[in-house]
């Protein structure tokens, strides 16, 4: 397979809406990858407060991508004209040896239940230089593009699974440790994956086509918009510690019991995203354990903690419908301890087995 790059012939040169939209790109990935390390505070969501290793890593990738728009358009016009061969190698290189770990770096910080490590993923990339430089010095495309191109869907591909089997791990985490589930879900990082897998192939198998070289252009504003608002709406969470906790009841505690006296009757469910180690220090138990205790009953805490909210919101409809008092079925959720009512419409419809309009039709 012959690869290509954009720029690559003269013709994208010419065309001054196409040089518009890369310099846009160009320029909106700057001022993005500025806003996000030199800025403090959000400005999308003010309320919450991201990673600060996913917001420097993001920065640094829209920063690099705007470099990369820069040298692409250098080495195109200005330098090594009279050598595209080498001069496609030398800037498939630097985009595949910069930009792809920074995007695998900006992925697994969005993970926040363990620490993952990135070296592997960096060191996977160095034959793709070595055989850059190999191609380079033999003048031979069969080294310094074939192969290296398939050298490194390979790494991708490997990573698209490893992300896979990371992003199950992480929502299983989430479950056993939080309630509401805003601004910490990421499966939308998995279409951002495919999205620049994407991307990618249309950068390195493009021959001059200029609707590939228009739809990587909007492609790149379209990452640039999604990465923006991700990492702005990801809450920083706590990961697990190194060192495990017990996975022994503190003695003379019943779970069963402090869980109805601490939690049920004095509803502490009620309050807006009461974690499993804060719930753990009212039971007087250890986070371990009491998440090994709602494995033994074949739930999770966020199962838990959500039964109980919503059986709190049938209470509270009977009684204003048995008063006639008019309430809105939202009011009645907040009230419940839910964030948002589309947590609440989907835990209800998962223990009730039906909507929640179609519940309050079956009651009235």
């Amino acid at each position: 397979m012959r690869t290509f790059a954009p720029m690559y012939g003269y013709q994208s040169l010419q065309d001054f809406n196409f040089l518009m939209l890369y310099g846009g790109a160009a320029m909106l990935a700057l001022a993005a990858g500025l806003y996000l390390w030199l800025r403090r505070s959000n400005a999308i969501a003010p309320d919450v407060t991201p990673p600060r290793t996913l917001r420097r890593w993001t920065a640094a990738f829209f920063i690099t991508a705007a470099l990369s728009h820069v040298w692409w358009y250098v080495l195109g016009v200005h330098w090594m004209t009279d050598d595209r061969l080498v001069r496609n190698m030398v800037v498939i290189m630097l985009d595949r040896i910069t930009l792809v770990p920074l995007v695998v770096a900006m992925l697994l910080c969005m993970l926040q239940d363990r620490r993952r490590r990135l070296w592997p993923w960096v060191l996977a990339h160095v034959p793709v230089v070595v055989l850059t430089v190999i191609g380079i010095v033999t003048h031979n495309e069969f080294y310094g593009l074939d192969i290296v191109h398939y050298c490194q869907l390979t790494v991708i591909v490997i990573f698209i699974l490893y992300y896979i089997r990371a992003l199950i791990q992480y929502g299983r985490w989430l479950h056993e440790n939080y309630v509401d589930l805003e601004h910490k879900e990421v499966w939308q990082s998995l279409l951002f994956v495919i999205t620049i897998f994407v991307i990618y192939d249309l950068y390195t198998t493009n021959a001059g086509e200029m609707i590939k070289e228009y739809l990587a252009q909007v492609f790149t504003l379209v990452i640039i918009v999604f990465l923006l608002w991700r990492v702005e709406t990801l809450q920083q969470l706590e990961p697990m510690t190194e060192e495990k906790e017990p996975e022994v009841a503190p003695r003379g505690i019943d779970i069963g019991a402090q869980l109805a006296q601490q939690c049920e009757a004095r509803q502490l469910y009620l309050q807006h995203d009461i974690t499993l180690q804060q719930l753990a220090s009212v039971v007087g138990t250890n986070r371990t354990y009491l998440s090994g205790y709602f494995a033994q009953h074949g739930i999770t805490y966020n199962a838990y903690i959500n039964r109980l909210r919503v059986e709190h919101f049938i209470r509270l409809y009977r009684e204003s419908s048995t008063s006639s008092r008019s309430v809105t079925a939202m009011q009645l959720a907040q009230q419940s301890g839910f964030y948002s009512y589309s947590t609440f419409g989907a835990a209800f419809k998962k223990f009730m087995g039906i909507t929640v309009t179609e519940w309050m039709k079956n009651e009235s």
